[in-house]
């Protein structure tokens, strides 16, 4: 064997050495690269601690396949990364794309079966040169563990967007809907929420579409203060083995019995959604011959318990000019009645601008006769989560609300810094009773008058939770408004409020990343349409061309010598 081969024989010895080494170390180590800048594939260690709870195989049938727009091809394209990106850390996850209209025998039986579990189309007109076209895309999917199901929207609505910001904001939200839906399938169900009842709280049919939401990931249970006039000490012992209390526009008084109970279990660590209106007013009272109603203050006895934690909800009324729309019946009665839309002041369309992941990236919200907050110095971290438009201010009470105040003409000057107005506030720390230093109602000997760390969160009108019914008395969506017709956030701003008071995994954060995703401006392609095909197609082409042509006039030079 001459040194030249011995040499070959050397070199490849030692690169085949070379790459079964890096296959060992390879194997012993598991490391995938992001190279995107926002680092959009990179998941989020709470992602990764839920994947390690998938011990079963766990599928995934996505419901986006097929010819879809193009806005819906981004939006597959970015699912099916991000689910492969999870199946890399876990193999018991696997996903498979269904084109839910491929087969026309089998497509209606699917479709149908589709609208029983909610999985609602969403239809698109396509706008192609002039040419419009109407598209059905579902863009839902449904993970399957251990015999339980859960549904996953991939499309996030967003009242007022455009299909392409609509899309953009679920890509957004994208890693947080499928982490969520692999927690609430994984895990078993362990906190329970309390939904207080015996102050005139709303009955359960107004949060109906509340409870059917909280109770894919909590047990709840209605709990009624009642007993306490009787048995005050067991009441709160009741009350305590619940994580999270829900008190939803009590309209009758609390006892000073009842607070202490509501004080203790907040003392000990039980967090509070409270949903509380300091005025009487209800949007029907609107709908009758007169046309008005009479809004005026109403007393809780709560006023004392919220200072002492650090807010004050005023007993006034919002006015805004975001507001939310409404119709009314113009011209005369009768067949030749018309319904006109006008902006409505007192119901504000609330859009977050706050960064805190209970409500970055959520649409408006709607409120009904919300109530100003006032944020108190008392060593309590105060959030706020929602506040008015800059254009908005408060009106005291008691007060004629009027439907005439529709045609009411107003200017900016007409609200120099009098705008953004608290009406909900995330309290976070460690809270001192309001009984310290005072008479208790009740004898308690466990009584504590400083706390652990809590949070709690108070909203300003009691309606944000509240569903309307239709007119065969069954509750609608959650947000949706039947006389606007437009569906609003505030269900989707209400389940991260109860997930961030009970989230131990941190789970709500992943709503705060951030992803940065170019699009493509359509109107500057259709001005460009025949520039951009030539540079696009053209072009590539007529590079290949001349490069054929040099490459065959070198070739024969060389060797027609």
């Amino acid at each position: 064997m001459t040194t030249s081969k011995k040499n070959n024989l050397k070199s490849v010895l030692i690169i085949l050495a070379i790459v079964v080494l890096a296959n060992v170390i390879g194997s012993s180590f598991f490391h995938r690269f992001d190279l995107t800048k926002d680092k959009r594939y990179t998941l989020s260690p709470t992602s990764l601690n839920i994947i390690k709870q998938v011990q079963n195989p766990l599928s995934i049938k996505v419901y986006m396949q097929g010819d879809l727009p193009a806005e819906f091809k981004r939006l597959q394209q970015e699912t099916k990364q991000l689910l492969e990106e999870f199946q890399a850390y876990n193999t018991n996850i696997v996903f498979e794309f269904v084109d839910p209209l491929e087969n026309q025998e089998e497509s209606m039986d699917l479709i149908k079966d589709l609208y029983r579990r909610g999985l609602t189309p969403v239809n698109i007109t396509e706008d192609n040169k002039g040419k419009q076209s109407q598209v059905m895309v579902f863009p839902w999917a449904i993970a399957t563990y251990d015999e339980k199901e859960v549904s996953i929207p991939l499309l996030k609505n967003q009242m007022g967007a455009s299909t392409t910001e609509k899309v953009i904001s679920s890509i957004q939200h994208l890693e947080y809907s499928i982490a969520e839906a692999f927690n609430k399938i994984t895990k078993a169900k362990q906190k329970k929420v309390a939904i207080i009842k015996g102050n005139g709280e709303l009955k359960e049919a107004y949060i109906a579409k509340f409870l059917l939401q909280v109770k894919d990931n909590y047990f709840i249970a209605p709990f009624t203060l009642d007993s306490v006039a009787k048995n005050p000490i067991g009441s709160l012992e009741a009350l305590e083995k619940y994580d999270l209390a829900v008190i939803a526009k009590p309209t009758e008084t609390f006892t000073d019995a009842e607070k202490q109970v509501l004080d203790q279990f907040i003392i000990n660590g039980g967090k509070t959604l409270w949903l509380i209106d300091q005025v009487s007013a209800e949007m029907d009272s609107l709908y009758d011959s007169s046309g008005a109603t009479l809004a005026y203050p109403k007393d809780l006895n709560l006023n004392d318990m919220f200072f002492k934690y650090g807010i004050r909800i005023n007993p006034d009324l919002v006015k805004d000019e975001q507001g939310s729309p409404i119709k009314l019946a113009t011209g005369e009665q009768g067949s030749a009645t018309q319904f006109q839309e006008f902006n409505w002041k007192f119901a504000p369309q609330v859009y977050p601008n706050s960064l805190h992941p209970i409500v970055k990236n959520l649409g408006g919200i709607k409120f009904d006769f919300a109530n100003p907050i006032d944020t108190l110095k008392n060593g309590i971290k105060k959030t706020i989560l929602l506040q008015s438009s800059q254009y908005s201010k408060k009106i005291g009470t008691p007060t004629e609300i009027n439907l005439n105040i529709v045609a009411e003409e107003t200017s900016p000057n007409d609200y120099l810094n009098k705008g953004k107005i608290p009406l909900s506030v995330l309290l976070e720390g460690s809270f001192h009773s309001m009984f310290e230093n005072r008479v208790l109602p009740f004898e308690q000997k466990t009584f504590q008058a400083t706390g652990k760390e809590n949070k709690m969160i108070v909203i300003s009108d009691g309606d944000l939770i509240k569903n309307q019914l239709d007119k065969n008395f069954q509750p609608v969506e959650l947000g949706y408004d039947q006389r606007s017709g437009n569906l609003y956030d505030n269900k989707d701003f209400l389940i991260n409020c109860v997930n961030y008071l009970l989230d131990d995994t941190g789970l709500i954060n992943i709503r705060s990343k951030d992803l940065d995703l170019p699009l493509l401006d359509k109107e500057k392609v259709y001005e460009n349409y025949t520039r951009t095909q030539i540079l696009t197609i053209g072009l590539p082409i007529l590079i290949l061309v001349l490069f054929g042509v040099v490459f065959t006039f070198l070739r024969k030079r060389k060797y027609s010598k």
